[in-house]
């Protein structure tokens, strides 16, 4: 089965992707702008875009800081909204960028559980976001659990290499789990602003920081792994302890 994903930088772009016959459309990290704007799941920001996917007949996947029913600071959210504006899924980012400067968690909580495979029409979606993808256990676990397609919105910090980290990492986890993966960018100053996806060979799809689209092909995941049977030769029982041993 293929369809056609859409990487976007504002909800102004759901027109045009709808126009262009995006199925899936995936906004980037901070799509709500600041951590104090936090609600509930069920509060007028997520409801606003359900109606927007509603409206315009496709899927979304974005982000918005959940209050913490807790209490203290929110969570930082991926929600999954399909055609007829109906939650399916969601995902509290569970890895937070504290390096360089960067405190994440002096204004966010860490989720404690990866993202569920989330079924569509059209392919099984996980979900990592943003600082999420260097650690490639999140994909792995993702891919180990069904999905083929692997979407990580962000916020990708700029600076040294910081552009090449954020392309050869895509690339990286769309070739090692023989899926798709895109990661949306946050087009912002302090950003890299750089959107790519990537096929199970790690075939670059599109690239760019405007609204960018691409056919995905489901098939080519069961071709990848026929043709290079890398979960058929895994070894779980020798990684295992290898995983909880820290790293000095």
């Amino acid at each position: 089965m293929a369809f056609k994903l859409g990487l976007a930088q504002s909800i102004d772009q759901i027109g045009p992707a709808s126009a262009a016959g995006v199925d899936l459309l995936v906004f980037p990290e901070d799509f709500m702008p600041s951590p104090e704007q936090a609600e509930p799941l069920d509060g007028p920001f997520v409801r606003n875009a359900q109606e927007a996917a509603r409206a315009h007949g496709l899927w979304m996947v974005f982000t918005t800081f959940e209050t913490n029913p807790a209490g203290g600071p929110p969570f930082n959210t991926a929600v999954v909204v399909d055609n007829e504006g109906e939650v399916r899924g969601t995902y509290r980012k569970c890895h937070l960028y504290d390096a360089h400067g960067v405190f994440e968690s002096d204004r966010t909580v860490a989720g404690d559980a990866l993202c569920r495979p989330i079924k569509t029409p059209f392919c099984t979606l996980g979900i990592g976001i943003c600082y999420d993808l260097r650690f490639p256990e999140v994909a792995r676990r993702l891919a180990i659990a069904g999905c083929n397609v692997l979407l990580f919105p962000a916020a990708w910090h700029d600076g040294p290499r910081k552009l090449e980290h954020w392309r050869t990492l895509l690339a990286a986890r769309a070739i090692e789990n023989e899926c798709f993966v895109a990661g949306v960018c946050h087009a912002g100053e302090r950003y890299v602003g750089q959107s790519f996806a990537f096929g199970p060979l790690g075939e670059e799809l599109a690239s760019g920081s405007d609204l960018l689209t691409c056919s995905v092909d489901i098939a080519a995941v069961a071709t990848a792994r026929d043709a290079m049977p890398v979960f058929a030769h895994r070894r779980p029982e020798l990684y295992a302890p290898l995983c909880q041993t820290p790293c000095k």
